[in-house]
């Protein structure tokens, strides 16, 4: 009887059919898989070191002397002392990454973000190209430093607030800010969680590079704006060309595109930029390193919030709610250092390095910084995180860049097109996922619509990549 009833139930079918649905897993799921194959390779593959040499302060690989070495298989014990002593070792990071959410938390929390982009936005209402422009440069500007990249997502919101005023589409409200913000993402030119990483991972100065990156990302955000403009353009012609729709005339968009934007606000707005600009003096003059960084993330946060008027309690704990946001992201350094800190004490990461390096070895010195670049775009498809993926990329590439005779600059912007590009169409990110639900747009519209952009970006790093390769680009 009770397996009658069981049987016969449809509502215990739906939930029976909903218990069986595939979910895409969890990217700390993916990465402990990857950790568990890694402890598997430390019994299946051969052990090996190369020798290593200083070159300017900096140890880097000798090619050619590549040797087996008696190894060390990882125990089951050893899986999880791996995750705790990635986590004590990628302390720094992790810091940095928490910090720098809290510090950007108070900024945002004191309305000089918000005041600053709809003051833009006022100032250029019925002149629809340059407030496209200025907007989307404001956004990845946030991107290019950090400041603004999974916190985009409540700002979509502001972007349909503007494009229903212009009578344009959610495509061009999610352009605006997301793509904007990637668009300055991609290049990272100051960006603590992405290229600060993989520079104090690949051991040249922090925050090297900076001319080339800003031309890309003039370059990038230029293309980025125009491709915008020119759909734009065609929807404010003919609304029937929109690929979404254009909403229908809202009364309350203009309205709710007057917010203060105070002395106060420009104050904080001037005071970050400052900071962020002597920081980059600091690291030149100074030689500051990534605890550096951590540290003045705790000081801007602090006067941030007294400029903003906020007591001592509001301070701290509006520091800590954006510490807490950013938790998540932070931890997943450790447990991708801890599939790292597997392969080093079984002595198989330079095994890989060398076995990567001999389908290259054919290669241009050209040819070989794209396929990091093609490679570490794949990665992303599973490791949709930047600091994560810093984490595992940049051991191997910096040693491979080594054997097949190129920069580790170049070798981290590699890492960081691969990583950046693929965030604005690979459905696994979540910002993306997020921000297209905010606005409205099915990720398939979003994909048709942002692919031949996607391309142009692409072209955009080979030519990039290949110039650095040939100018032996470095830490200048």
């Amino acid at each position: 009887m009770d397996a009658q009833t069981t049987t016969s139930d449809p509502s215990l079918k739906t939930e029976t059919s909903k218990k069986k649905k595939w979910e895409m897993p969890d990217t700390y799921v993916i990465l402990f898989l990857v950790l568990l194959l890694a402890v598997i390779a430390t019994y299946l593959v051969p052990a090996g070191s190369f020798e290593r040499e200083a070159v300017d302060g900096v140890e880097r690989v000798v090619p050619g002397t590549y040797a087996e070495t008696e190894g060390n298989p990882a125990g089951f014990m050893d899986i999880f002392l791996a995750l705790q002593t990635g986590m004590v070792q990628s302390g720094g990071l992790i810091f940095l990454v928490l910090f720098a959410g809290g510090a950007f938390e108070v900024v945002e929390r004191s309305g000089a973000i918000k005041g600053g982009i709809l003051r833009a936005v006022s100032k250029t209402q019925g002149k629809e190209f340059w407030l496209i422009a200025i907007v989307s440069v404001l956004f990845a500007l946030g991107g290019a430093v950090g400041a603004v990249a999974n916190s985009v997502i409540p700002f979509v919101a502001i972007g349909l607030i503007i494009t229903r005023a212009l009578k344009l589409d959610a495509l061009v409200a999610v352009s605006i800010t997301f793509g904007a913000t990637f668009a300055g993402f991609n290049v990272g030119f100051l960006n603590p969680y992405t290229v600060g990483i993989a520079q104090s991972i690949a051991d040249i100065p922090l925050f090297s590079g900076m001319a080339l990156r800003l031309i890309a990302f003039a370059v990038i955000v230029g293309a980025t704006i125009l491709y915008t403009w020119r759909y734009a353009k065609k929807v404010l012609d003919d609304p029937s060309k929109s690929l979404v729709g254009v909403a229908a005339e809202d009364s309350s968009a203009e309205e709710n595109l007057k917010a203060p934007f105070t002395a106060r606000h420009k104050l904080i707005l001037g005071f970050v930029g400052l900071s962020l600009l002597f920081f980059i003096y600091a690291t030149i003059q100074f030689k500051w390193t990534i605890d550096h960084m951590a540290a003045f993330f705790i000081i801007i946060g602090l006067v941030s919030g007294i400029m903003a008027g906020m007591n001592y309690n509001q301070v701290a704990l509006t520091f800590l709610e954006g510490c807490q946001k950013l938790v998540y992201g932070a931890l997943i350094i450790g447990v991708a250092r801890a599939i790292l800190i597997v392969m080093e004490d079984a002595s198989i990461l330079d095994t890989f390095v060398q076995a990567l390096s001999i389908p290259l070895e054919g290669l241009s010195p050209i040819l070989a910084t794209i396929g990091m670049f093609i490679s570490n775009a794949v990665l992303n498809f599973l490791v949709p995180s930047g600091s994560g993926q810093a984490m595992i990329s940049m051991p191997i590439l910096a040693p491979l860049a080594d054997m097949i005779g190129i920069t580790r600059q170049v070798a981290v912007q590699a890492y960081q097109f691969g990583d950046g590009f693929t965030n604005s169409i690979f459905p696994t990110s979540g910002p993306l996922m997020a921000s297209l639900a905010v606005a409205g747009v099915p990720w398939i519209k979003w994909a048709k619509w942002m692919l031949p952009l996607f391309l142009i970006w692409c072209v955009i790093a080979v030519i990039m990549l290949s110039v650095g390769v040939l100018i032996n680009w470095g830490p200048v």
